[in-house]
């Protein structure tokens, strides 16, 4: 500040990761942006919570504190869905972890309060957005009140937060008090009194803490109307005091994201963490490039649609090029720009040109549970795209390895993205997500079939084959996702057995806040529908659905078997071409020897209980 003749900062940003100055990270946009106002900002990154003084080393700023908890919740950043604490941190220097509180939001903001009290404090981010209104929280197995209130800020700002953070900004600068700022899109307010006359109630925190029906009306209420179409204004009262949320923001147009992604960043981490090794985040998206945000996939378990929207935001292509022509310039560029997409590679315009009039519909979703007649599906835009990157001089290869929708690209009927991915864009193996198999699952999940992912992998093999190439596809899936049984858990391993793949990428399903699938989780119910729906609790069940999904592995024989039984599927334990693992052999004494799985050699493993076999798949998941 010295240096700069700086006096003081307009805004000091608190943010629960290290600083890396790259568009793949909310707050260096924020700050950047800031700074393009002409606005004096300082960050605090990672600051020690325990230390005051800590918070009061860049002085006091002129306007307000802005906090955010970093690119991940804080809880789901420090722990497995066995609630055991991870050993990194990839948003940390050197990938230490310990060094962010739990509920990283609401402490810095708590002890922004004590180490500079009367400066405004404005929260945002992935934490704060997906917690603002009364929430089930895993980890506490607790509905908990809007974050806003615990964190006693005096707005939150939730979604990408670009446009409601500039007019937040300026009417401060213009003298108005944060008091008075109270109608501005995108952002959220603790209240007194009535509520507003103009908003909608939903059930407040003391009934939805009581009723699991009441806490699914709710969410479902909240989902109708974050659109900034027709989205209307929320109240949700908390005892004496409640919350009100604003209309959401409205997408970013072209010229506006072309902005926002290029704006001076370094696009590396901040060189006070050369000594500690760097920040691993930045090796995923150091050399990758946004193209979109927004996603009209609307999947379930994905917090997109609360966070982001539906309605896809892009990027022009000149934009994007010259954000590539200055990434082939860094140093350390070896050729190779590892991905160009965003939530859904595929996606790079809104669904329909509709979206852009009157929002995404409200009881219609774009993909399921087949593609709308409505749904633009064209990638050929998308292609001309990636041909423009693929003939930069310095360039080698140009890598899609954002998820991208499979149904949407089987949708498309005449651009050939699917033949041009896979001549160009795949190092050996496509990433996929049908997430699972079984109707019932797939319901819940807001999924395509399993006949069009079928349809999908033929494609993608019959085209591999003309063009002479050996690529494969990598199935990411979900185990213990609410509607699977242990039946349904059966059906996708005998899958998984009749695709001949052995799926390294299972994620068991982890209730986030701010999805409809952790509604489902907490309540029994679906919100949509409010038909009743099967949960798997029980960390011994979700250590077998996990285990069925990779019974090939021989570790996994005690949960599998087990599974098998209960699942009065027997007929899978033997020897034919069927089974998924073959029975124990005993030796002369009668004692059970090693264990073998179908599909590979006899490998031998010391026997172990099923209580020691959880914990031991917890232990792998506590390893990140």
């Amino acid at each position: 500040m010295a240096e700069r003749g700086w006096d003081e900062l307009d805004f000091i940003m608190i943010t629960g990761d290290a600083y890396i100055d790259h568009p793949s990270f909310g707050a260096a946009i924020i700050a950047r942006l800031l700074e393009r106002e002409g606005y004096k900002v300082g960050i605090i990154a990672q600051p020690d919570w325990k230390n005051l003084y800590v918070f009061r080393s860049l002085g006091r700023p002129r306007l307000a504190c802005l906090i955010t908890g970093g690119n991940l919740d804080s809880m789901v950043n420090h722990y497995t869905t066995a609630k055991k604490r991870r050993s990194q941190d990839v948003y940390a220097p050197g990938g230490k972890s310990g060094l962010r509180p739990d509920r990283a939001t609401i402490v810095y903001s708590n002890r922004v309060r004590e180490a500079l009290p009367g400066v405004p404090v404005i929260i945002g981010g992935i934490e704060a957005s997906l917690r603002r209104f009364a929430h089930y929280d895993y980890w506490s197995d607790q509905v908990r009140r809007s974050i806003l209130l615990d964190s006693q800020a005096d707005l939150l700002v939730f979604g990408m937060g670009e446009q409601a953070i500039l007019e937040v900004a300026h009417r401060l600068h213009e003298g108005e008090s944060i008091g008075a700022v109270t109608e501005v899109r995108g952002t959220m307010i603790p209240w007194r009194g009535k509520p507003p006359e103009a908003a909608q109630i939903i059930p407040p925190y003391s009934e939805v803490a009581e009723s699991k029906r009441s806490y699914a009306e709710g969410v479902w209420q909240q989902y109708q109307e974050q659109d900034p179409y027709r989205g209307r204004v929320l109240y949700q009262a908390h005892g004496r005091e409640g919350v009100v949320q604003n209309i959401p923001s409205f997408p970013l147009n072209e010229t506006e994201m072309d902005e926002v992604y290029e704006l001076p960043y370094a696009r590396t981490y901040h060189p006070v963490y050369e000594q500690e090794g760097g920040v691993p985040a930045i090796k995923e998206v150091e050399f990758s490039l946004t193209s979109s945000r927004g996603c009209h996939g609307s999947c379930s378990f994905c917090a997109l649609t609360f966070h982001q929207g539906r309605i896809v935001q892009g990027r022009s292509a000149d934009s994007i090029v010259r954000e590539a022509e200055a990434v082939v310039t860094s140093p350390h560029f070896k050729g190779y720009i590892h991905d160009v997409g965003g939530p859904t590679a595929n996606f790079r315009r809104p669904a329909c040109k509709g979206q852009l009039k009157r929002g995404a519909c409200a009881h219609r979703q774009c993909l399921f549970p087949e593609p709308c007649p409505e749904l633009d599906a064209d990638h050929s835009e998308y292609i001309q795209l990636l041909r423009r990157l693929r003939r930069l001089p310095q360039v080698k290869k140009v890598f899609v390895r954002s998820g991208i929708r499979f149904d949407a690209v089987l949708a498309d009927r005449n651009s050939g993205f699917l033949r041009e991915l896979c001549a160009h864009h795949i190092s050996g193996q496509l990433k996929v997500a049908p997430e699972h198999v079984s109707p019932a699952v797939l319901k819940r999940m807001g999924k395509p079939g399993r006949k069009v992912y079928d349809r999908f992998v033929e494609e993608y093999g019959r085209i591999n084959k003309e063009l002479g190439k050996k690529q494969y596809l990598v199935p990411y899936l979900i185990s213990s996702h609410p509607g699977s049984t242990l039946k349904e858990a059966v059906e996708l391993a005998e899958y998984v057995r009749d695709m001949g793949v052995n799926p390294e990428q299972v994620q068991d399903f982890i209730p986030t806040p701010g999805t409809l699938s952790t509604c489902m989780y907490y309540t029994g119910l679906d919100p949509r529908t409010m038909e009743k729906v099967y949960v798997p609790r029980t960390q011994k069940e979700k250590g077998m659905q996990r285990a069925l999904i990779q019974y090939r592995d021989p570790k996994n024989y005690d949960l599998v078997a087990e599974a098998l039984r209960l699942a009065h599927r027997e007929d899978l334990i033997g020897y034919g071409p069927k089974c998924l693992i073959r029975p124990r052999k005993l030796d002369r004494k009668g004692k059970r020897q090693g264990v073998q799985a179908r599909g590979g050699e006899d490998r031998k493993h010391e026997t172990r209980s099923t209580k020691h076999e959880v914990m031991t798949l917890r232990g792998k998941e506590g390893k990140g």
